[in-house]
């Protein structure tokens, strides 16, 4: 039965929907002393399915990511077969991360195993912070640079071994904001991808900066040097000096 009904929800997490199972039972007078009692018998009458939509600016982020050189990988407690719905639906699973693996996957795992299947992973599922913590670690001793999101407590440890972590600035616990490098105050994952974007933009723009003033500068660099190096002028005094007033000018 618990088999069947399972298989009576897949359609429903293909959709990217969250279902919760419903049951109903009896207690007895002798039922409510032992609360252990309670989840024990019961009696299943249906599923609920509900939809928790990712917002409506996150597949032109992590579009905008991908075309920027970023990969994403989404780390959830949603169902596995959810996560990957939700994954396609915003374009982290694709042609080549088109995988997900649960926590108790991940515990069969070796570091090397699991290095060579986050070749192709893009999505987590039912993890815990030991996982979050292992997968980060994993992907740095790929010399990567991480970026971590949370906004738990369960997401302090993680966040801490990332490269830069980023809290949640509105759900976000104190916990995740101390344990932070930076703090999103408006919780979008596309304000994530503009700074990048536009800290990419201000630091080509100093590179151009500097490689034009010196390619202008260079000629009187390059007199400067020479002078210095080649020739010596004598003052009225008789003593030797490296440039005059009209090298100068």
């Amino acid at each position: 039965m618990k088999e069947e009904i399972f298989q009576n929800t897949i359609p429903l997490l293909e959709k990217a929907l969250r279902v919760l199972g419903l049951a109903t039972k009896e207690l007895k007078p002798n039922d409510k002393n032992n609360e252990e009692t309670y989840e024990n018998d019961l009696i299943f009458i249906g599923s609920v399915a509900m939809m928790d939509p990712p917002r409506k600016e996150a597949k032109l982020a992590v579009a905008r990511a991908l075309d920027s050189g970023i990969r994403v990988i989404m780390i959830t407690g949603d169902h596995k077969i959810t996560a990957l719905a939700i994954g396609k639906r915003i374009g982290i699973v694709n042609h080549k991360y088109n995988e997900a693996l649960t926590g108790s996957e991940i515990d069969k795992l070796n570091d090397q195993e699991l290095k060579e299947r986050l070749t192709k992973v893009s999505v987590f599922a039912r993890v815990n912070p030991e996982h979050k913590t292992r997968i980060v670690e994993i992907l740095q001793s790929d010399k990567l640079i991480i970026a971590m999101t949370g906004d738990g407590v369960n997401d302090a440890p993680s966040l801490a071994k990332a490269d830069v972590g980023i809290a949640m600035g509105i759900t976000g616990t104190d916990v995740a904001k101390e344990s932070a490098n930076a703090i999103l105050t408006d919780d979008n994952f596309a304000t994530i991808i503009s700074g990048v974007r536009e800290g990419r933009n201000i630091y080509e723009k100093i590179k151009r900066s500097i490689a034009f003033l010196l390619g202008a500068n260079f000629a009187q660099i390059f007199t400067i040097l020479f002078i210095l190096l080649f020739s010596a002028i004598t003052n009225q005094d008789g003593k030797i000096i490296a440039l005059g007033n009209i090298n100068v000018l």
